[in-house]
């Protein structure tokens, strides 16, 4: 069983409560998830662009995606179907919503896509896992396609991770984050595999992406980007 199938049954269990703590979960919400919007923004090269969201969930990402850009066309996968029950309410009526419950560690990407996308889903993946994704990523975009990934990380050695850690903590007890939310969100992240800033650029310029780089950095969370 991969890692992210092991991680399927937490995820959609959690799933009719996962927006409504997201937000006090990554207490850097609107700036994390507004500079990965920027860069889609700031890249857009049409309006009716072909957007794969990986480890999609509830679709929070993608709907804000759609909000932005109206006309573009966003495949949902996600490998818990809880989750993306949720995803297709969010979206009933859309005709530009597609929607797969797929493994993104073994499943094709398929496309060719303009922008792959993801939000805290690709660290639940073993780092090689990691590695390969990137290259079959790279694969799969257009020429001169965005690939954006909002995602959870590790601090460069063990003393920032724990600093990350527990800064974590007091940010989301600030937050008003109860203990038993705190609990189920620490059973989810035993399936975490986090990996530092500095790993997975290197990994996606191995991969061949270009214009590498991290758009956003606070404690454990980051926006890393590359074009094909």
């Amino acid at each position: 069983m991969t890692e992210i199938a092991a991680s399927a049954p937490a995820f959609g269990r959690y799933a009719p409560a996962y927006d409504a703590m997201r937000r006090k979960l990554v207490p850097c919400f609107d700036a994390f998830y507004g500079a990965a919007l920027r860069l889609i923004d700031d890249w857009k090269t049409a309006d009716a662009f072909r957007v794969l969201e990986l480890g999609a969930g509830t679709g929070l990402f993608s709907a804000m995606i759609r909000e932005r850009h109206p006309r573009a066309h966003i495949r949902l996968t996600d490998a818990s179907d809880g989750m993306l029950e949720q995803a297709r309410r969010r979206f009933a009526g859309d005709p530009c919503a597609a929607f797969a419950v797929c493994d993104m560690e073994t499943a094709s990407l398929e496309g060719p896509w303009d922008a792959i996308v993801s939000a805290l889903a690709i660290h639940h993946l073993a780092h090689p896992a990691k590695q390969d994704l990137f290259a079959r990523i790279r694969a799969t975009l257009a020429p001169g396609g965005l690939f954006v990934n909002a995602e959870q990380v590790l601090g460069p050695d063990g003393a920032a991770d724990e600093r990350y850690v527990r800064f974590w903590l007091e940010d989301i007890r600030a937050l008003g984050v109860p203990e038993e939310e705190i609990a189920l969100a620490g059973e989810r992240m035993s399936f975490d595999r986090c990996a530092s800033v500095e790993d997975q650029l290197a990994w996606m310029r191995q991969a061949g992406l270009t214009d590498v780089d991290c758009a956003f950095k606070s404690w454990r969370f980051a926006v890393l980007s590359g074009r094909a």
